[in-house]
């Protein structure tokens, strides 16, 4: 083994991503998607030489050790081709096997700040029994087919431990467990399609949780069980067509929504209390994909027994691929992992190469400057109502833009959430943005006790900024806030107190840098094409700022939102 060991860890499953550990602490981490350009893309053979070795120079050379994580697909039958691959296209020294809620756990506590925590894994459904890589308490009868869908756990730096397992024989007519739950409440709004549960939890507050009179789920100790009532009623699929096809009704469609969002969180909440007393911790780490509902980990945050929370930026399947690779250097290397989660620009280095060749061959209609002030110019394009991109440095390895692939404007303009929704990102109109805002500023916007700088929970916008703040205030007073401080994120940094210095607002909206149906642009190629097919106004890509020649409405003033129907 070298002194500085690299370790790469591969997904193989959804959500197909790559991590590569160079020694202790120095990590990447990025989807396959972002290369593919096809959302929530699983993992394929064809992926290493395709869509990895071209934009990760770190798999050039010796590698010591490559970690694979499957899931319950059937991806792992290929296993024998996958490691065939491996040989053709790395120089590897030895490859090793992960188990699904494993490489979430590590994932989620090595690269945490805490010493000791429990550890909390949740989504719709992970490895089987028969391919566990862990020891786990079952019952003598338990058969190797059955499939984890959550796992709580006891950690320490050096040894982890899994104290219970929830898990299903896999049938969807008797499905069990919270990410199940979670996964029929969108399949039934959105039945085409993945990764729609962020907007069941967008939509739930248009809704009332009472409407239809739904129980809450049934929770025993660590087990979720989902009543007759709720699986009767998930079986009307003419009544919740909305989004389908327009018929039926927005507000069905929203009080479904509402009732499955509380009973989700109450029963979430269940599970919390349940491990903090079996464990006695005063921290907890939380992935899964079920981590990515920002509302309910707002509640576990105030409301849960644990004193610190953490949850990775990308708790989903896109960052097993990390949990993979610390799974190798920690537990079959016995190295220390020394990489800690304090921002997730884990993407590719960037090319200076790249952003000169991008600039230098733009589309028609596009004209390219380079400001003496590049944050001074951005501010006045903020201040005019102009919708801005943001393609700087190592990409976000989650799927939350943060400051690196971002699209940043005015949240004091009413129309502008609308604007963003219609016109650039061409989705749902009541799908909320998102606000960064000066971490020294937060707690006096917000209803915040600690810092957010990754965009995982929801906190109140306090009463006496909601009117002056639409564009990030929900329809339930809420908001994802994202925390920023110079020590990351310095640009966002010097754009947010140059942005407060002309304004007196220390907030400013940021979501994600994409198309319609697209995923976080990774290149400045692709973020040059989102500026030029949609309603954009303008993309900085340091040291340049891009704009249009014909530029397109501006909300608020050339430009109002269609009315809603519903």
């Amino acid at each position: 083994m070298n002194e500085q060991p690299t370790v790469v860890g591969i997904n193989r499953t959804q959500d197909g991503s790559i991590a590569v550990l160079k020694g202790r602490s120095l990590a990447y981490s990025v989807q396959k998607e972002r290369f593919s350009r096809r959302k929530h893309h699983w993992g394929r053979l064809g992926d290493l030489p395709k869509h990895y070795l071209p934009h990760l120079p770190q798999l050039s050379g010796p590698i010591d050790l490559v970690v694979e994580g499957f899931s319950s697909d059937s991806e792992l039958e290929n296993l024998d081709a996958y490691r065939s691959e491996l040989a053709e296209n790395l120089d590897v020294g030895r490859t090793a096997l992960v188990s699904h809620h494993l490489s979430h756990l590590y994932s989620a506590f090595y690269p945490s700040p805490f010493d000791r925590a429990a550890g909390l894994v949740i989504d719709a459904q992970g490895s089987r029994v028969a391919d566990f890589t862990e020891s786990v308490p079952l019952p003598p009868a338990t058969t190797g087919d059955r499939l984890e869908v959550s796992s709580f756990y006891r950690c320490e730096r050096g040894r982890v431990e899994c104290i219970a397992k929830q898990l299903w024989h896999g049938d969807w007519r008797e499905p069990v467990g919270l990410g199940c739950f979670y996964s029929l409440l969108t399949r039934r709004l959105w039945p085409t399609g993945e990764g729609n549960e962020g907007k069941v939890m967008g939509l739930a507050p248009f809704g009332d949780p009472d409407a239809d009179g739904l129980p809450e789920l049934e929770v025993r100790g660590y087990e979720v069980f989902i009543p007759d009532a709720w699986l009767r009623h998930l079986e009307q699929a003419d009544r919740y067509r909305y989004f389908i096809d327009g018929s039926g009704s927005f507000t069905d469609c929203a009080n479904l929504a509402a009732a499955g969002q509380r009973a989700f969180e109450n029963a979430l909440l269940q599970l919390v209390a349940w491990l903090s007393e079996q464990t006695g911790e005063e921290n907890l780490v939380f992935a899964g994909g079920t981590a990515l509902n920002c509302t309910a980990n707002g509640r576990i945050i105030r409301e849960s027994p644990f004193r610190r929370v953490f949850i990775p930026p990308s708790p989903h399947d896109g960052g097993t691929a990390l949990g993979c690779a610390i799974y190798g250097l920690v537990d079959l290397l016995g190295e220390p992992c020394e990489f800690r989660w304090e921002n997730d620009f884990l993407g590719p280095e960037p090319d200076p190469a790249q952003v000169e060749a991008a600039v230098k061959h733009l589309p028609d209609g596009l004209a390219v400057q380079r400001p003496d002030d590049l944050v001074a110019a951005m501010v006045d394009l903020l201040a005019a109502g102009r919708t801005v991109g943001l393609c700087q440095g190592r990409s976000e390895s989650g799927p939350r833009a943060l400051g690196n692939r971002s699209i940043i404007a005015d949240p004091r303009v009413p129309e502008m959430r609308d604007y963003i929704n219609f016109e650039v990102k061409g989705r749902e109109w009541f799908r909320p943005l998102a606000p960064l805002v000066l971490a020294d500023q937060a707690e006096r916007i917000f209803d915040v006790d600690r810092p957010a700088p990754f965009m995982q929970y929801a906190a109140e916008v306090r009463p006496e900024y909601r009117a002056q703040l639409p564009g990030i205030t929900h329809i339930d007073n809420s908001a994802r806030l994202q925390t920023v401080e110079p020590v990351n994120t310095p640009f966002l940094h010097q754009l947010l107190s140059a942005w407060q210095d002309r304004t007196g607002s220390p907030v400013l909206i940021n979501t994600s840098l994409n198309g319609p149906g697209d995923p976080l642009v990774e290149t400045p190629d692709q973020a040059i094409d989102t500026l030029h097919r949609t309603g954009l106004h303008a993309l900085v890509m340091p040291p340049y700022l891009i704009t249009k020649t014909d530029e397109p409405p501006v909300p608020g003033r050339s430009w109002s939102p269609p009315m809603p129907t519903y």
